[in-house]
């Protein structure tokens, strides 16, 4: 058999050219030359990137802004006061300091007895005095006092005795309860 008539069946009717099977008309190989690896770049280095760059960014300028405030701040030279007032608005008068208020417990005598069992520690009142007996009018010696502690009654002490109510207040009204409940009658009201 010829070779025309092998070639026969793989020729192409518009050329007269052979066709050979696959494979046969491949160029020679050659190598491929040697290249790094191709790694895709994330956002999360970038994100790590960027944070680290902003710490030190940060951490610069803190520490151009103290250095930029000790060369501004106050100076005086070795051995002499500092004359210059501080900057900012000017004191006129200097504030005084505030007293503190020192709370003493004041008994108080109560006239009405049935009123002081309904008082437990921790109530605000009102103690009001009522008089000596030949005028009729009242006065407020303390407002919003707190109750401390109410004691139990006496045995063998009538209701007209009255009760004893312990009040937390400021040691200038208790000298005028005391005072007060020597001369007067001295009730509660609940606040």
């Amino acid at each position: 058999m010829s070779r025309s008539a092998v070639a026969a069946p793989y020729s192409s009717p518009a050329s007269s050219l052979p066709l050979f099977p696959p494979g046969s008309e491949a160029p020679p190989t050659c190598e491929v030359p040697h290249f790094a690896p191709v790694r895709v770049r994330g956002g999360r280095g970038r994100l790590h990137r960027l944070v680290r760059h902003r710490r030190r960014l940060l951490a610069a300028g803190l520490a151009v802004t103290a250095a930029a405030l000790v060369a501004a701040g106050p100076h005086s030279s070795a051995g002499e006061p500092d004359t210059r007032r501080a900057r900012g608005h000017p004191v006129a008068e200097p504030v005084p300091e505030r007293q503190s208020t020192r709370f003493v417990a004041a008994p108080v005598r109560i006239a009405d007895a049935a009123t002081v069992r309904l008082l437990k520690p921790g109530d605000r009142i009102d103690v009001v005095s009522t008089g000596d007996g030949g005028t009729d009018g009242t006065s407020v010696l303390a407002r919003g006092v707190r109750v401390t502690e109410v004691p139990e009654p006496v045995a063998g002490a009538g209701a007209a005795d009255g009760a004893l109510v312990v009040v937390s207040v400021p040691r200038e009204t208790a000298h005028r309860l005391v005072g007060a409940g020597t001369t007067a009658r001295l009730a509660v009201a609940l606040c």
